[in-house]
């Protein structure tokens, strides 16, 4: 966050990856209540992908980024019926599945988050948006992520692994 209060958004969702990694840590090393811990991640990666796909996406989609963003897209759909399928288990009954599903699952993230989005479309948008450009789509993301994270975010990912979130173009 700057001192006027504003957040370029490439910081945030960056800072959301690296909530996100924490949490896969804990969770993967025993640290903490298995279950509150995974209802956090459910919850964060519920409600990063939701403003990735109402906002984000959509104010970024541009020729150059069309393919990365559809792609994104389908790394999100997988990402979510992963998760599905582990909001159905009980972390502490179900652990050798549970712990199994929990691999896939941030293997995909981390591909997504760290290879797809950080490696290759944050640099592009880096040099095509301005910083105004940057801190308003900022803080539209974290305005709608907090509002989304007083709720249960996790709870919508069920009905979210038919089909790919739609995007303009």
């Amino acid at each position: 966050m700057k001192n006027d209060g504003t957040i370029d958004v490439l910081e945030l969702l960056t800072s959301q990856h690296e909530e996100v990694d924490q949490l896969f840590e804990k969770l993967e090393k025993g640290r903490g209540d298995k279950v509150a811990l995974f209802e956090e991640l459910a919850n964060k990666l519920a409600a990063h992908a939701t403003i990735e796909e109402k906002i984000f996406y959509p104010a970024v989609m541009e020729a150059k980024t069309a393919e990365m963003l559809r792609e994104a897209g389908e790394e999100h759909l997988a990402i979510k019926r992963v998760l599905a399928d582990m909001l159905e288990l009980d972390p502490d009954e179900d652990e050798d599945t549970f712990n199994a599903k929990l691999s896939v699952l941030k293997e995909e993230v981390e591909h997504h988050a760290h290879e797809e989005e950080e490696q290759k479309l944050f640099p592009i948008l880096r040099k095509t948006m301005d910083e105004d450009e940057l801190d308003a789509l900022g803080s539209e993301c974290l305005a709608m992520f907090e509002t989304l994270m007083e709720g249960e975010p996790s709870a919508s990912v069920p009905d979210e692994t038919d089909h790919a979130a739609p995007l303009p173009g």
